[in-house]
């Protein structure tokens, strides 16, 4: 069975049984984690491993979730089910609870919360209290220099860029060289370029410090960026854990198809070794693992804008382009097709696409494409991050 066809109970026993057997080489552990605030309830029966040395990061949207997950973490809030596991040991759940301070977590805030009185070098020196003079000035020195900035230990917060900044509170918080390192939204308080450099920057600096970490974003293109696993989280639960280009090509659901970028759904239907569909015939086996249960039915195939291209013709086509956006490098036009669904091509910015008269939308993706039953399609066939 395709992962595209299963059910959210399938789903989650899948993902259960996949991250919370016992494993020697996991650092964090979840196991049926939940969380209440009254009435409401932020986070349901969650599961999770992560590994020694990965980067895994917690996407969604706001509310989903994933901040409430992080703080669960960190020990300063409670599950009201469940049980988290550091290095094997039980730290939150089932009557056990270990203090914030004593778990050997260490965070890094969005807004960085450095000290303002205190140098680069003294900040990152902070939680050394019980290291000898020298053990501690050699210990900031060595992430100084990790960090890059070995020129900078001197001077004051309000002397640095935010891009050093955050460099500093990544250091600070490596110093006591933690069990696992949590990241609130690293990269929410920097311009746009600069984010963009200091993710590869950030990734690069756990990456060589060898250091187990989790990220919270709901920045999609972030969260793929930087990961070893990416876990997508909705409502409280968890949609989907895998690597980005796992999780990216072949999502588990429709949710998960469109939080991840921009997603179409083309309807088709399995005859024989093809599908069959609006634009034409898609060979069988370019459809990822489509069983032989599923021979004379109905499924939509998830279709990306890099997936299609529309084209001026001559004769009828396919149908017509009813919006247009201009992103720089590329033009994303929305077709409506014929048979009343819509899908999104990308262009480059020098390609004329006529937006006044029929269009001719082709298949061009050379890879499996992602699919999903008929019957679980939503109002809307077109999804947009």
């Amino acid at each position: 069975m395709s992962n595209s066809t299963l059910s959210t109970t399938e789903r989650s026993d899948t993902q259960q049984m996949s991250h919370t057997d016992t494993d020697t080489s996991a650092v964090l552990e979840l196991d049926g984690v939940a969380k209440s605030y009254g009435t409401e309830t932020v986070i349901e029966d969650l599961s999770l491993a992560v590994e020694e040395g990965e980067l895994l990061t917690l996407l969604g949207p706001s509310g989903c979730g994933k901040t409430t997950t992080l703080r669960l973490i960190a020990g300063l809030d409670r599950p009201n089910g469940g049980e988290i596991r550091l290095n094997g040991s039980p730290v939150s759940g089932n009557g056990s609870f270990v203090a914030p301070e004593e778990r050997g977590v260490g965070v890094v805030f969005q807004e960085f919360a450095l000290f303002p009185h205190l140098t680069a070098a003294e900040n990152i020196a902070f939680g050394l209290k019980d290291l000898s003079e020298a053990e501690r000035d050699a210990r900031v020195e060595e992430l100084l220099d990790l960090v890059g900035l070995e020129a900078q230990g001197g001077s004051y917060p309000d002397e640095l860029s935010g891009g050093q900044q955050q460099r500093v509170a990544l250091a600070r918080s490596l110093a006591p060289e933690p069990a696992i390192l949590l990241l609130d939204e690293p990269f929410s308080n920097l311009d746009v370029d600069l984010r963009v450099q200091m993710r590869e920057e950030v990734r690069r600096i756990l990456k060589e410090a060898g250091v187990t970490a989790i990220s919270v974003t709901h920045d999609q293109e972030e969260a793929m960026s930087i990961s070893d696993r990416v876990a997508v989280m909705n409502d409280g639960d968890l949609e989907q854990i895998g690597e980005p280009e796992q999780v990216f090509q072949h999502p588990e659901s429709r949710f998960v198809a469109g939080f991840l970028g921009y997603a179409g759904f083309l309807p088709g239907r399995i005859s024989g070794g093809v599908v069959e569909t609006e634009l034409g015939s898609v060979a069988r086996e370019q459809i990822h693992g489509l069983a032989p249960e599923y021979d004379e039915t109905d499924i939509d195939i998830l279709v990306r804008p890099d997936d299609v291209s529309a084209h001026a013709c001559d004769g009828e086509g396919h149908g017509e382009v009813v919006g247009k956006r201009y992103l720089g490098p590329t033009i994303l036009y929305e077709v409506a097709l014929d048979g009343g669904d819509n899908l999104l091509c990308m262009h480059n910015h020098d390609e004329t696409v006529p937006t006044d008269g029929r269009v001719e939308v082709t298949l061009d993706a050379g890879h499996e494409l992602a699919w999903f039953p008929r019957e679980q399609r939503p109002e809307t066939g077109l999804y947009s991050d």
